[in-house]
C-alpha cells in the first residue's frame, strides 16, 4: 500500500513488476529478451501488424494481481493520496516522452461518470506527472462526448467499437495542440482501444504527434 507520505510499503514494492527495457520502441511492451533492432529497439508483433495511431507508449508497472489493489484503490476507492508518488513514477517511466512533450492531457471521463465518481483518476495522474516533469497540463482539452459503457468486461473488438467517436477536442482548445506533441495520460493500458480513439481525435484536430503514458499496463503474450 501507499502511505500518506507517498511511499510504497516494502512488501508491496517487492511484488510490483516495474517495466524496464528491453521493450517495444512503439507501444512499450516488455520483452523477455533483447530483440535487437539497433539503438532504437525493436517493434513487437502487434505494432508490426497494426501500427497504432500514437507514436510511443510507456507505463510504470504491469497490471497484475500484485498491482491491481493500487490501481483500483486509486481509481474507485478514493485513495488519491498516492497521486504525488504516482506522478514521480510516471516522470521516471516517461523518459524522452516527457522531454519532448509540449503539453500533457488526461483521458477524460464523461460528465455523468465524473459526477458519480467525483474525480477523474487520469486527470489526477496527469496533474501529478506534469508537476513532477515541469510540463503544462491541460485537463479540459479533451471531452468525452458519449457516455460509453465500462470497458472492463468487453472483448478487444467490442472495446474498439465502444469508444469509436467517443472523444472531441473542447471548443476553442484546438489552437493549443496545433502541430504540438501531446502526451496523453491514463491509468491502465489494456487493449489500447481507449487511448487509440483519443489519439486519433487529437491528431485529427491538428496535433503533431501523440504519445501515451499510463500508470499500469496489461501484459499478455503477443500472438
Amino acid at each position: 500500500m501507499i502511505g500518506k507520505e507517498g511511499a510504497l510499503c516494502a512488501a508491496c514494492w517487492a511484488e510490483i513488476v516495474f517495466i524496464a527495457p528491453p521493450i517495444c520502441r512503439c507501444c512499450g511492451y516488455p520483452f523477455e529478451l533483447d530483440q535487437g533492432g539497433g539503438g532504437d529497439g525493436a517493434l513487437c508483433g502487434a505494432c508490426l501488424r497494426d501500427p497504432p495511431p500514437f507514436a510511443r507508449a510507456r507505463a510504470v508497472f504491469r497490471y497484475d494481481s500484485a498491482s491491481r489493489h493500487l490501481v483500483l484503490g486509486f481509481k474507485h476507492g478514493d485513495k488519491t493520496h498516492g497521486a504525488p508518488a504516482f506522478g514521480a513514477w510516471l516522470a521516471r517511466a516517461a523518459g524522452p516522452l516527457a522531454a519532448e512533450a509540449d503539453l500533457v492531457v488526461p483521458v477524460p471521463l464523461h460528465r455523468l461518470r465524473l459526477f458519480r465518481r467525483r474525480y477523474n483518476q487520469a486527470a489526477l495522474l496527469a496533474h501529478a506527472f506534469a508537476a513532477a516533469a515541469g510540463l503544462r497540463c491541460v485537463p479540459d482539452l479533451l471531452t468525452r462526448v458519449r457516455a460509453t459503457p465500462s470497458q472492463g468486461r468487453l472483448s478487444r473488438a467490442r472495446r474498439r467499437i465502444n469508444v469509436r467517436g467517443a472523444f472531441a477536442v473542447a471548443k476553442g482548445k484546438a489552437r493549443l495542440i496545433d502541430g504540438r506533441r501531446v502526451l496523453l495520460v491514463d491509468d491502465v493500458l489494456t487493449t489500447g482501444a481507449t487511448v487509440n480513439s483519443a489519439a486519433r481525435c487529437l491528431l485529427r484536430a491538428g496535433a503533431g504527434a501523440v504519445d501515451i503514458l499510463t500508470l499500469a499496463r496489461v501484459v499478455r503474450p503477443v500472438p
